[in-house]
C-alpha cells in the first residue's frame, strides 16, 4: 500500500491540474469587452463551448436606450472594433468570429447604432467571383481608415490546409446604405 500511495498522490494531483487546465480553457473561450465611441459605450459579451457562441451586445450612452442584441454566432469570438465607417456621426460595432475547425472561416457580425431605439443589422457582401477564387477560409478582419479589410491566404489547386501557395488577398469594404439596412460592399482588392 505505502508504495501506491504516492502514485495514486500523483494521479491524483495530475487529474486535478488537468480539471483545472479544462476549466481554464473553457473560461478562455469567453469573450468579454467595452469600447467606445462618440459618447456610446458598447459592452460585446461572447459564452460557450464548442462550435457556437452566444453573443450579447449592449449599449449605454444612448437616448433613447437602445434594445440589447442577443444571438447565436458558429465560431468563437475573436475580437470587435467600433468605427465609424460611413461617417454618420453614429458608431458602428463589428465582431469578428472564427469557426472551429481546419478552414478557421471568418464570418463578421456588425450593427449600426441608429437614431431609434435598434440597433441595425450590416450585412458583409459575400465573397463571389474573382475574389472568391482560392478561397478556403484564414480570414483576419481589422478596421483600418475608413475600411473594413479582410485578408485571407489564396489556395492553389493541390494545395494543402496548412500550405497555400497563392499569396494573400485583401480587400477593402466601404459601408454603404442599402434598401432596407447598411451593406458593407468591397471597393478595392490587393493581391500580393
Amino acid at each position: 500500500m505505502k508504495r501506491l500511495y504516492p502514485t495514486l498522490v500523483a494521479a491524483t494531483l495530475a487529474i486535478s491540474a488537468n480539471l483545472q487546465t479544462g476549466s481554464a480553457a473553457r473560461a478562455e473561450a469567453a469573450f468579454h469587452r467595452t469600447l467606445a465611441q462618440q459618447g456610446v459605450s458598447i459592452h460585446i459579451h461572447a459564452t460557450g463551448e464548442g462550435s457556437q457562441q452566444q453573443l450579447t451586445i449592449t449599449t449605454t450612452g444612448t437616448k433613447p436606450p437602445l434594445k440589447p442584441i442577443q444571438q447565436t454566432v458558429n465560431g468563437r469570438v475573436m475580437d470587435a472594433k467600433v468605427a465609424d465607417l460611413n461617417g454618420n456621426g453614429m458608431p458602428e460595432i463589428y465582431v469578428f468570429v472564427q469557426s472551429t475547425g481546419s478552414g478557421s472561416y471568418g464570418e463578421l457580425v456588425a450593427y449600426a447604432v441608429t437614431q431609434g431605439s435598434n440597433l441595425s443589422p450590416i450585412t458583409l457582401q459575400e465573397l463571389s467571383g474573382a475574389m472568391a477564387q482560392g478561397y478556403q477560409g484564414h480570414d483576419q478582419f481589422e478596421v483600418v481608415e475608413g475600411c473594413l479589410v479582410r485578408r485571407f491566404p489564396i489556395y492553389k489547386p493541390g494545395d494543402t490546409n496548412a500550405k497555400p501557395s497563392g499569396g494573400e488577398r485583401q480587400i477593402c469594404y466601404k459601408l454603404k446604405a442599402g434598401e432596407a439596412s447598411w451593406i458593407l460592399r468591397p471597393t478595392s482588392v490587393l493581391q500580393f
